[in-house]
């Protein structure tokens, strides 16, 4: 894993965090005394990023906070329970490394040590995110929360997470999945719960929050850029109770993926568009709105065409007041819940 997760300066630091290069001996000692690092300092030895020895400081990315030498030994000791096996002459340059650790342990101040801790730990590149996704994974043994926006969900997607998600249900991990209305027009989510069967729970929304894991409300994965190239590995108490609160109360708002979408009420207007009206109401744009609902902005244009039609408005301020008028400037609240006859259009000369 380590090899896999080195890229391309591998070849110049050809080692694990059991024999480091002097330079990245020196760098990482500095940085456990003194509790972090300038991460133009660390650039000279990138195997301590790659080797997961240094990690960006959640409150200052120009800064690396040092991975402490207790969870360095105890990486070191799985690996090495792992490979006894197999050699030998790595048992003993691991319990070298152990010892070493161990010294460099006992310098650390305790202002310094209270600056690295579990409850936050930002992941650095999709390999890093995946290995630690693995790790929580094989620890889960009872219950994954998930929230995952966007609109239709690929099959590459539904696949990269597939063995984890095969893997939890072969364990008896109950799952329950949070997605967007519109997902529901996706084969591959389709096939997908139909291969988990009753392991997994599927719920959707007009909108969701951005993607959330939890783990045995234990530990949460949440993006920490746009790209999502890094996450955050949550295990604070305090902040994996309120996203399993924010988690619960949308679960009680979504709609059963086995169920259908609830009638508008008005005649010619979906579901969608009354969603769609809505955030209009808001004086969202275009834009905007497509991302929240997960459609493109064509998609979404197209519907607010239809709603300027079935409404009888010639511009956009003048659908708003239409909007108002047939009371679409709310929340969906179904058919049972309101009935209402739409706005008479105005003859094409008053416009």
């Amino acid at each position: 894993m380590e090899r896999a997760m080195a890229g391309h300066g591998a070849e110049e630091h050809p080692h694990g965090a059991d024999r480091l290069c002097e330079a990245g001996d020196r760098v990482y000692s500095r940085a456990v005394r003194r509790g972090r690092v300038a991460r133009r300092d660390a650039e000279p030895v990138p195997c301590l990023l790659e080797l997961a020895l240094l990690h960006p400081d959640p409150d200052d990315m120009d800064w690396l906070v040092p991975t402490s030498p207790q969870e360095v030994m105890t990486r070191l000791l799985r690996g090495m329970y792992d490979e006894v096996s197999a050699s030998q002459r790595r048992v003993g340059s691991a319990v070298a490394a152990f010892e070493r650790y161990a010294g460099l342990g006992r310098q650390v101040q305790p202002a310094a040590a209270a600056t690295e801790g579990p409850a936050i730990r930002v992941l650095d590149g999709l390999a890093r995110i995946q290995a630690a996704m693995d790790e929580a994974t094989q620890a889960c043994t009872t219950e994954v929360l998930t929230v995952q926006p966007g609109g239709i969900r690929r099959e590459a997607e539904l696949s990269e997470g597939l063995h984890r998600a095969l893997a939890l249900r072969g364990r008896g991990v109950r799952m329950r999945d949070l997605y967007t209305h519109v997902a529901r027009h996706g084969q591959g989510l389709l096939t997908y719960l139909e291969l988990m069967g009753d392991a997994v729970e599927a719920r959707t929304l007009d909108e969701v929050i951005d993607r959330l894991i939890l783990f045995d409300r234990t530990v949460a994965f949440i993006p920490a850029n746009t790209d999502r190239t890094m996450a955050l590995e949550l295990r604070h108490p305090a902040l994996i109770e309120y996203l399993v609160t924010v988690f619960e109360r949308l679960w009680r708002l979504a709609i059963p993926l086995t169920a259908p979408l609830p009638d508008t009420g008005i005649e010619g207007i979906s579901h969608r568009e009354q969603s769609i009206a809505a955030l209009l109401a808001e004086g969202h744009q275009d834009a905007v709105i497509a991302e929240r609902l997960g459609i493109s902005v064509r998609t979404c244009r197209a519907h607010i065409a239809r709603l300027s039609e079935t409404l009888g408005a010639a511009s956009r301020t003048q659908l708003g007041v239409r909007i108002a008028q047939a009371g679409l400037d709310g929340p969906p609240r179904g058919a049972a819940a309101r009935q209402v006859s739409l706005p008479a259009p105005e003859s094409r000369t008053a416009r």
